[in-house]
């Protein structure tokens, strides 16, 4: 299931490389042995891997300057890399290049409960934020499952999101400022410590751009106040056009809860066996729907949840009664992934978002696909803002079933574009999708999207080959016309 990807970067050899980044780094921060480089072949999409020349460990800003300096110099490949939680291959090596980690950079730089923000290096894990702000009420919102482990430079690169970000938001919501060294060695912040910054809005297009314009040194993300109550409400249903069509009533009710996710049979199924978080087995669809803020306005919203669900078709309704209750109810979707993995020797777990009108519709689809391909699907999402999760369960040892576990992949993100939706949601593009922006935009758009790669990176050496693919890529996917041999727009970046 290899997948090697190489960049358009000169062949630079081992010894030289090695010993251009030992002259200006101590060697306590480089990793140039097989053994120790291997635990970095691949991300959290274990199914494409390539091993990479060298891996970069530095512990502060002016040793990240110092690399990109030589990489530049030499035009090697590099790849920022934050936890390796990542589930689309954005920390994916290059071949011949170098891996830059920045787990080193783990402490929190400032937090300041008055002004309710948190100054953070990009190694510092999601959820640690959120432990430190505690003592004072607060804590940082996004919470992607993987919060645990994944770090907050990882979650910028991907604009991560999480079950509560229907209410409060991605992580482009939630952060104020980046610092960051580009490929000319230049140190630059994006954003500030207020709710607007002078210029251009170049913070937003540094969230979600998959290391591809900067190595993030620094953020400082927003604190909100931990809720006095929070509730969650569980349903259940007896049809997922039922349960489809309540997500959208829900909200067209002008109610936003703080989480509202769905899960199929199986996904529910699967779940209550590993984590036994009290989900109904039965049913076809489940949601789990929760409301914050203080007592009073909690026990109207659920109420006015209540009828609405009831409308729509709910057979059983279950609103937890204390907080363990409501970790318990959160626990099955909060360990779903492991919980598939269970019964499958492999998944391949998708990413795409669609309007919530087609929910039903969309979930439909993919049951048909079930059929056409031969594998089984569990469905978890944030059904609140459309963000799907397909789990395509797969055997990478049974002959051809990894290729048919792609092109299931590939065809629910056709399925999201066809029905107005998008390719993700917050995994990313990077090698696993990379197909698929060929269906989603076009050729004036990709080529605005390595303008603005251009003017960040004029030597195309950070994490290329990743998220936009070139026109001849897309030509060799079968998505765009090459007429008499040759791509309509011959003198696009190539990178």
């Amino acid at each position: 299931m290899n997948a090697p990807v190489s960049a358009d970067t000169h062949a630079v050899p081992h010894r030289e490389a090695l010993a251009a980044l030992r002259a200006v780094l101590p060697d306590r921060v480089i990793r140039a042995d097989e053994e120790e480089l291997r635990a970095y072949e691949c991300d959290g999409l274990a199914a494409y891997r390539q091993m990479p020349m060298i891996v970069l460990l530095p512990e502060n800003e002016a040793q990240i300057v110092a690399a990109i300096g030589v990489c530049r110099r030499l035009h090697l490949a590099i790849v920022p890399r934050g936890a390796g939680t990542g589930l689309s291959g954005g920390a994916m090596p290059i071949a011949g290049g170098v891996v830059l980690s920045t787990a080193r950079l783990n402490k929190i730089v400032k937090l300041d409960p008055n002004a309710r923000i948190a100054v953070v290096q990009p190694g510092v894990r999601n959820l640690a934020i959120s432990e430190a702000a505690a003592p004072h009420g607060l804590y940082y919102a996004p919470d992607p499952s993987s919060q645990i482990a994944c770090t907050i430079g990882g979650n910028v690169a991907e604009n991560s999101g999480g079950v509560h970000c229907l209410k409060y938001g991605l992580t482009v919501h939630n952060v104020l400022r980046v610092r960051m060294v580009t490929t000319d060695g230049e140190i630059v912040e994006l954003g500030g410590e207020t709710l607007d910054a002078p210029g251009l809005d170049l913070l937003a297009v540094v969230i979600g751009s998959e290391g591809m314009l900067g190595v993030v040194t620094e953020v400082t993300v927003k604190l909100v106040p931990k809720p006095r109550v929070a509730r969650v409400v569980m349903a259940s249903f007896d049809d997922v056009v039922k349960a489809g069509d309540a997500v959208a009533r829900v909200i067209a009710a002008g109610i936003i809860p703080a989480g509202l996710e769905m899960m199929d049979r199986l996904s529910t199924k699967v779940a209550e066996e590993f984590v036994h978080a009290g989900y109904d087995t039965n049913a076809a669809a489940v949601l789990l729907c929760e409301s914050d803020g203080i007592a009073e306005e909690v026990n109207e919203e659920i109420a006015r949840m209540d009828e609405v669900l009831r409308e729509c078709g709910a057979t059983a309704i279950a609103v937890s009664g204390d907080e363990a209750e409501r970790l318990r109810f959160w626990s099955g979707r909060k360990n779903a992934f492991p919980a598939v993995g269970r019964i499958s020797p492999d998944y391949y777990c998708m990413d795409g978002t669609i309007p919530r009108k087609h929910l039903a519709h969309v979930l439909q689809r993919i049951e048909q696909m079930e059929q056409q391909y031969g594998l089984r699907c569990a469905n978890v999402f944030h059904a609140g803002d459309g963000n799907l999760h397909p789990l395509i369960m797969f055997d990478a040892n049974a002959p051809g079933e990894f290729h048919a576990a792609e092109q299931f992949g590939a065809d629910i993100l056709e399925l999201c574009v066809e029905v107005g939706g998008t390719i993700t949601g917050e995994h990313g593009v990077g090698i696993e999708k990379i197909n698929s922006m060929c269906v989603q935009f076009s050729r004036d758009e990709l080529d605005m999207f390595f303008a603005v790669k251009r003017a960040f990176d004029p030597a195309g050496i950070l994490n290329p080959d990743k998220a936009i693919p070139t026109l001849r890529r897309c030509a060799e996917y079968g998505r765009m016309h090459v007429h008499q041999g040759q791509i309509k727009f011959p003198n696009l970046p190539r990178f």
